[in-house]
């Protein structure tokens, strides 16, 4: 990523260029992404495809305003890191289901980052209602965050588990990997009808006191505790929360996945 380039995602992030590659920055840009590039499986449902390089990923992010999932938002973001001087380090994990087992390899990317100060830090701006803010990867105690408790235990095989609020949420493998080495686990979760992604529709990001959502027709506002949900009325009124809430301009709404049953 050229410098040009950098700029233009630190705009669309609204976020400053940091003088050194340091833990506060890290804290920084980890708050401003999420805060400006919503999570969201649109493309699941549009047809689209989703193409792993760099380059792809930033153009969807920075030039069409868009969001993704995680291999697009923590790919996009670890090269964001690496064009700022970070040393990025791209990791797989299996995301712990409802039942306690772990789902399929290559299920999540996460990254694992050096700051020139701090050590290392787990960022993850891809995971939906995870933490508001990079993990110290090496501490194995509780770290308090916006968004719960986090707790980064040793598993089996060299594997790290990390929890939120003592609930396990993924396995975490500690080998670096190559971004084309998610490709099938993004074209599992694009096609698969055992996917939660190809189940729901979903476009999420946290704000100042809470979380907003839209999921299909229904607009869910999380703020200072108080959650409160409403459906609007039309693709018109749909649209319109995608732009205003997100962001995202779309000139017809993606299909919604049909119900278990339908």
């Amino acid at each position: 990523m050229d410098h040009s380039r950098a700029e233009a995602y630190l705009h669309r992030i609204g976020a400053e260029r940091p003088a050194a590659p340091t833990a506060g920055a890290l804290l920084a840009l980890h708050r401003a992404h999420l805060r400006s590039v919503p999570f969201e499986n649109l493309s699941v449902h549009f047809g689209e495809d989703v193409v792993l390089e760099p380059a792809a990923l930033i153009a969807k992010v920075v030039d069409r305003r868009r969001g993704g999932f995680c291999y697009e938002l923590n790919g996009a973001f670890g090269a964001l890191l690496g064009a700022l001087g970070f040393e990025v380090t791209l990791l797989q994990a299996r995301v712990v289901g409802k039942d306690g087992r772990p789902g399929i390899p290559y299920d999540h990317m996460a990254l694992r980052v050096r700051t020139a100060d701090g050590g290392d830090r787990l960022a993850d701006v891809g995971f939906g209602a995870f933490c508001a803010e990079p993990l110290v990867y090496e501490e194995r105690g509780e770290q308090r965050d916006p968004a719960g408790v986090f707790r980064i235990e040793d598993a089996a095989h060299g594997d790290l588990l990390v929890l939120q609020d003592g609930a396990p949420q993924y396995l975490l493998d500690q080998r670096p990997r190559e971004l084309r080495d998610f490709e099938a686990g993004s074209w599992y979760h694009r096609s698969s009808p055992a996917s939660h992604f190809t189940q729901s529709l979903v476009c999420s990001r946290p704000t100042e006191d809470g979380r907003i959502t839209l999921s299909g027709h229904t607009l869910t506002t999380t703020a200072a505790g108080q959650r409160t949900q409403r459906t609007l009325d039309s693709d018109a009124a749909v649209l319109a929360a995608y732009d205003q809430h997100f962001g995202i301009v779309l000139d017809t709404l993606p299909p919604e996945p049909e119900t278990v049953g339908d």
